[in-house]
């Protein structure tokens, strides 16, 4: 057992985190003047010491269930976040808005037999807890019980809860996260990836919605550029947030903004939610945390969240007695693209793969079971580290391509996120445009159509000719010959043939059997696929009511925690690995149970 050790360093490894105990009365003029629309009401009647009920820190997706819950229940809030209102919503909003859920209506229209039993299956041999799950003490004690719980949501309530604020599901249930080969091991064992009608936008538009108009009944008060520095610990409860009100932006979302500093402050509260989200885009922490099973952190890497996402509040919980527990877990993609139209720096991409583009190595050799698109995330990651090299290859046809690939984000996907049903049937007859200006523009695609051609522009785009020719065509054509039969010991084609048993991909994942080197399939394409930087699986241990734990295992007075900086619940509900769709359902499964939690212990 790998970096199993109790107490656990942190992620971040931040320390010497300065105390603001009060404005400066020049700091305080300079911010009233610079930051008058965020100005901070005192909410607490005459006399009163707290400014709110609930401070919640971080305004993604999991800050604004907390705070929809809290303002539900009678709450004053305030809402910090050190960017501008433009990045409401948080990662949340750039997501493909994927949610698991087990036995839905959608599954059963397209055939597909699910249970909670058949879940929890599949989640116990995808996470793989081994951190103590019977110990009280053990880092993997409070995410099983997570875990236990979030099956239950997402086999009961869930999905009538989003439904009845509005939410819809596109009607074909993906496959993602196809697993390691066994029954009991990891992988969904059905299909469970249901995308939102309107992605990401749609999943964070009812609790914003929520939100605004709690702000409006003066129950919410939203305080942009409040940068938290420190969490306030009085007798061992934590009191308040103190902290640097950056300068005003006017960037849009996504972009990164100024650290400038303009002023102080500290606002007190007897409960506090920390929803800051994890550490993927500080790729500094990234590698710090790196596994040893997973070989040597990348050289190189693609982001696939805003520079916002920097882990801070980690290690100023951690400074105030939270503990952080299994920071060594992480997930991270291994299809990452360089965005040629980049909004945050080092902006990435990832290909969502259908089953038929072959998978090859820097050198060209093939990856074998389960390094097969859409199957084994973190082992394919760790076999691309033992390579030596920090990239790998598809080679696939256009064909393929048109299919088969789909991207990360809402604003690759305009035709779902803005609910065009034309433009979404018009992926029947042509390959979606947002994939074609990649192929077209992107610096990681190379077309030809031959595989001479192929090849000679592999070794030009990465400039170390490693790429063999013959050997590439040796394994191409051997692949090819399995095609001519509807037998095959190919592992790859078996998936394939499995894929186009099941109508969903039939009609939208999977693209006909046909031989690579087919020419009225072609042009041949070879995409450089980069790893990209995406999820923290580790975070602030929490017991089931969304309580930060100290060292010892008891909750923190006042403390609380969702989303990713919690591991999505627990520290770590995950486990090792993901079954996909469930980032988004741990901030909102999460977020709402830190939101009730917290509700119900400030009632009076």
């Amino acid at each position: 057992m790998e970096n199993s050790t109790e107490n656990s360093a942190s992620p971040a490894g931040i320390g010497g985190i300065s105390r603001r105990r009060a404005l400066t009365a020049a700091g305080g003029v300079l911010a009233g003047a610079a930051l008058a629309q965020t100005a901070v009401p005192a909410f607490a009647a005459s006399g009163a010491s707290s400014d709110a009920d609930a401070i919640v820190v971080g305004h993604g997706l999991a800050g604004l269930v907390a705070t929809a819950e809290l303002a539900a229940a009678g709450r004053k809030v305030l809402l910090l976040d050190q960017e501008p209102e433009s990045n409401l919503g948080g990662q949340a909003f750039w997501s493909f808005g994927g949610l698991f859920f087990v036995d839905s209506e959608e599954q059963r229209l397209m055939g597909i037999k699910d249970s909670p039993e058949l879940a929890w299956q599949d989640w116990l041999g995808t996470a793989g807890f081994d951190r103590g799950v019977g110990d009280p003490g053990g880092q993997d004690y409070w995410a099983h019980k997570w875990a236990e719980a979030y099956v239950d949501f997402a086999s009961g309530e869930k999905r009538s809860w989003l439904h009845g604020l509005g939410v819809q599901w596109f009607p074909i249930v993906g496959w993602a996260e196809r697993g390691g080969g066994l029954a009991d091991g990891h992988g969904n064992s059905v299909p469970r990836f249901h995308v939102t009608w309107g992605t990401g936008p749609a999943v964070v538009e009812p609790f914003e919605k929520k939100v605004r108009a709690a702000a409006k009944d003066g129950r919410v008060t939203f305080t942009f550029r409040h940068r938290v520095d420190e969490l306030i610990v009085t007798g061992g409860a934590v009191t308040g947030v103190s902290g640097s009100i950056l300068e005003p932006s006017d960037a849009a979302r996504g972009k990164q903004t100024s650290r400038t500093v303009v002023g102080d402050f500290e606002l007190s509260a007897p409960v506090v939610i920390v929803t800051s989200g994890g550490i993927g885009a500080n790729h500094d922490l990234v590698r710090r945390n790196w596994p040893d099973r997973l070989g040597s952190p990348p050289k190189f890497m693609v982001t696939g969240v805003p520079a916002y996402v920097d882990g801070r509040m980690l290690a100023i919980t951690e400074q105030a007695g939270g503990r952080i527990v299994n920071p060594d877990r992480m997930w991270h993609y291994t299809e990452g693209l360089r965005n040629y139209a980049p909004i945050w720096p080092g902006h990435g991409i990832r290909i969502l793969p259908g089953p038929s583009s072959m998978w090859f190595d820097a050198k060209g050799r093939r990856f074998s079971s389960p390094d097969i698109p859409g199957y084994d995330t973190l082992h394919t990651l760790g076999s691309i580290t033992a390579t030596g090299h920090d990239y790998s290859w598809f080679i696939t046809t256009q064909k393929i391509m048109a299919k088969e690939f789909a991207l990360s984000g809402s604003e690759q996907n305009p035709d779902l996120t803005n609910k065009d049903i034309l433009q979404l049937l018009s992926r029947i007859w042509q390959t979606p445009e947002p994939i074609q200006r990649f192929r077209d523009k992107g610096e990681d695609f190379v077309v030809a159509t031959s595989l001479p051609q192929l090849v000679a522009g592999m070794n030009k785009l990465t400039g170390d000719n490693l790429i063999d020719l013959a050997d590439l065509k040796r394994q191409i054509e051997a692949r090819d010959r399995e095609i001519e039969n509807p037998y095959t010991k190919d592992v790859q084609v078996m998936g394939i043939r499995n894929a186009l048993a099941y109508p969903g991909d039939t009609l939208s994942r999977t693209a006909s059997a046909h031989r690579i080197l087919d020419s009225a399939a072609g042009p041949l394409i070879a995409v450089r696929l980069n790893i990209l930087t995406r999820k923290t699986l580790g975070g602030l241990q929490t017991d089931l009511s969304g309580r930060v734990l100290d060292a010892s295992g008891h909750p923190i007075s006042g403390l609380y925690a969702a989303g990713e900086v919690a591991g999505f619940g627990g520290g770590g509900v995950h486990g090792y690995r993901s079954l996909e769709g469930t980032f988004l359902g741990g901030c909102l499964f999460s977020g709402r149970t830190a939101g009730r939690a917290a509700a119900s212990a400030t009632a009076t």
